[in-house]
């Protein structure tokens, strides 16, 4: 054969190799990006969940009690600037544990490499200024000292719970409804800067917020225990306590609004949840599914926050 023939053969071959090859490298990275991107969002999102609070519903325990403290303790003749001073350093108290709880190890996401231990450290420090700066403003000279008292049983809950979240399972729902008691303090702390006094009325709204907390975690608990429960029966034996608690909880209340211990439009106030968990051991069969209960959970905590302001208000 001719040489020039061999080359001419060649060509078309080689052609194709290059191709394929060209083909492989675009794949491979193509491949490689897609790979990196994952792990870049993984990251991120991992960084996120290091420095913000994943506690959805603690939120809720936080702001609605926050919400029936500033309406019902707002006074025209308060500015409104302490209450504002007041949410910030609420919001940014309770945003810096989940940051300080990462650098430390007491969180189930620790911050382990040198960059998570730095952003997590960055933000516990941001949120300690905000939150300073604000308490300092709303405390100068000698304004709104029994804040202090507050801070104190804030302070004692969160001990307690952390104590009690060391004995496991066994303990959550006690575990929950004592830190429910340091996040519903924003209701009579909130009362108090709009008011300026911290009076019995300050304690009933924090009595009334916590009661509702716990009446949720306790609900929340028995739904996921509860998943595979369908009949009566099977829901009533993990749930008994709870059922036969809501007409013992709403006589309570009547008995106290006779008394005028508290407002008696505060009773209407716990209605929607009082029938949320007794018609639930009636109703019919139906899957579990989280995220509608925490949903359903969160528009039960407004509508409760909206009536217990408004029973305080026409009070």
């Amino acid at each position: 054969m001719f040489p020039g023939q061999n080359e001419e053969c060649g060509i078309p071959f080689e052609l194709k190799m290059r191709n394929d090859k060209n083909k492989t490298e675009s794949k491979s990275r193509k491949e490689t990006t897609e790979t990196s991107d994952v792990v870049s969002a993984a990251q991120q999102a991992r960084m996120r969940a290091l420095i913000v609070p994943r506690e959805h519903g603690a939120w809720g325990l936080l702001l609605v009690p926050l919400f029936t403290g500033v309406v019902a303790g707002f006074a025209p003749e308060h500015r409104i600037w302490p209450l504002l001073m007041f949410t910030v350093a609420a919001l940014s108290l309770f945003w810096l544990r989940t940051p300080v709880e990462s650098l430390i190890g007491t969180s189930s996401l620790m911050a382990n490499t040198e960059r998570e231990r730095r952003t997590a450290l960055i933000a516990s420090i941001l949120l300690a200024a905000l939150a300073t700066a604000c308490l300092t403003g709303l405390m100068w000279k000698g304004q709104n000292l029994q804040l202090l008292l507050l801070g104190a049983a804030t302070g004692f809950a969160l001990v307690v719970q952390t104590v009690l979240r060391r004995l496991g399972r066994r303990a959550r729902i006690a575990a929950q409804l004592v830190s429910a008691i340091g996040l519903t303090c924003t209701a009579p702390a909130a009362y108090y800067i709009g008011t300026g006094r911290l009076s019995e009325r300050a304690f009933i709204l924090w009595a009334a917020n916590w009661i509702f907390a716990g009446n949720q975690i306790h609900f929340v608990q028995l739904r996921i225990h509860s998943a595979r429960a369908f009949t009566f029966s099977q829901k009533f034996a993990p749930g008994k306590l709870f059922l036969l608690a809501q007409p013992v909880f709403f006589a309570s209340l009547v008995v106290a609004s006779f008394w005028r211990v508290l407002p008696s439009l505060v009773i209407v106030a716990f209605v929607p949840a009082l029938v949320r968990g007794t018609l639930w051991f009636f109703r019919k069969p139906k899957s579990l599914d989280v995220r509608s209960l925490c949903w359903s959970e969160m528009k039960h905590g407004v509508a409760f926050g909206v009536l217990l302001a408004v029973a305080f208000i026409y009070s």
